[in-house]
């Protein structure tokens, strides 16, 4: 009996091919295309010098998260969220946020806030955990390049974040689920 695999050919267990090229918008601190199979997202981070009005006054830095999907990242083509972002999209800023936030010492950064955008280029299943990684990225280049400046005296950067998606399918676990097996 041949062994089980998943809907694009892959072994139960195997990631897709995983590329992140950095450096990829030159004006912002720290940015990075993050390919995970056929999901391409790209994350920016870009830094204020100051935080939110409930964090003023502190000692503590503040990092978000942005999430969005171009309207074309998938088939059929969809709307453009505009005004209140969905339900859907508001979980993943969260997840995205928080995810980051744990890398870092909110006291060694300052008050300063670190905004993580992560804009969907194509969606093929794991554009959250493609975000995560490549929002990590993103933002430890934008760290190293505050560290660089001489605005922080020591790095913020705690520990390293990487995401990745595991799913059951029929009754097999799967990793790294593409979309036709994640829907």
């Amino acid at each position: 009996m041949p062994e089980p695999r998943q809907s694009d050919g892959r072994a139960l267990d195997a990631l897709r091919p995983v590329a992140i090229e950095t450096g990829f918008i030159p004006q912002s601190p720290g940015s990075a295309l993050i390919r995970a199979g056929s999901t391409h997202v790209l994350c920016v981070a870009s830094v204020q010098e100051s935080v939110p009005r409930w964090l003023e006054g502190r000692g503590l830095g503040w990092l978000t998260a942005e999430y969005s999907m171009l309207p074309y990242a998938t088939l059929p083509r969809s709307e453009r969220e505009g005004g209140q972002p969905s339900g859907r999209t508001q979980e993943i800023r969260r997840l995205i946020g928080r995810s980051l936030r744990m890398a870092v010492d909110r006291r060694a950064l300052g008050e300063r806030t670190i905004v993580v955008d992560c804009d969907v280029l194509q969606a093929d299943g794991g554009t959250r955990t493609a975000s995560i990684t490549g929002g990590y990225v993103a933002l430890a280049l934008a760290l190293r390049e505050l560290r660089r400046q001489g605005l922080l005296a020591e790095d913020p950067l705690r520990r390293q974040i990487a995401a990745v998606s595991v799913g059951m399918v029929g009754g097999q676990a799967m990793l790294d689920l593409a979309y036709a097996d994640d829907a």
